[in-house]
């Protein structure tokens, strides 16, 4: 279910990190700070609600939506007051899946003060089906190019740290070196150079997107 759920949000342009215990989910969160958590609650080595509450306990305020099997109401409750902000028991719809998670991403967004939609020259990031729009019209790209984009137009002039850039572009593929988040970044700069805009590769920090002199 992991893999599929993961072909399934990439499609929609998503970029997803996927963790098969609750030990290693609770690294993950707290090293790369992900917008939303779809939690599953029967994890081994720490339990779904554990993973919750050590996360909220140590400040972490990301929206959880939470995923198992467990749909009773009681389940429901203890969920909802460790700190989860969504509850979709199993078996689930996909469309609904996918329609609450984005949700939760607005909210977040909203909350944050952050802007739902951050266009610049002329590129505008769809918060509904992950593209990125120019001038009205789809970017054609690769999903990595894509992701990349994504996370570079939430901060224009701003730079993005490479390593930040590699987990949401590769997910943690344990057999892609960080490097190879230069490739991406190469093709990126080809396929934006119409726009207006320029990837540039900041040294020791990272990369950030500027308008063309």
């Amino acid at each position: 279910m992991r893999l599929s759920l993961t072909r399934s949000f990439e499609r929609r342009g998503m970029a997803v990190k996927t963790c098969a215990d609750g030990a290693q989910a609770l690294g993950q969160w707290q090293a790369v700070r992900p917008d939303v958590v779809v939690l599953d609650l029967s994890l081994p080595h720490l339990d779904g609600l554990e993973v919750l509450a050590q996360a909220r306990a140590s400040g972490l305020r990301t929206p959880v939506l939470i995923l198992t099997a467990r749909g009773t109401v009681g389940d429901r409750i203890l969920g909802l007051n460790v700190g989860a902000d969504d509850y979709l028991p199993k078996p689930f719809d996909l469309d609904e899946l996918m329609a609450r998670v984005q949700a939760l991403g607005r909210r977040a967004g909203a909350e944050a003060g952050a802007p739902l939609s951050q266009e610049f020259c002329g590129m505008r990031p769809d918060a509904e089906n992950g593209a990125v729009y120019y001038q009205g019209l789809v970017l054609e790209m690769a999903p990595r190019e894509t992701a990349m984009l994504r996370a570079l137009l939430a901060r224009p002039g701003h730079a993005v740290a490479k390593e930040r850039l590699f987990s949401l572009v590769f997910q943690g593929d344990p057999e892609v070196q960080l490097e190879a988040i230069e490739v991406v970044a190469y093709r990126l700069r080809k396929r934006i150079a119409h726009t207006g805009a320029q990837l540039v590769t900041l040294r020791g920090l990272g990369y950030l997107l500027r308008a063309q002199a």
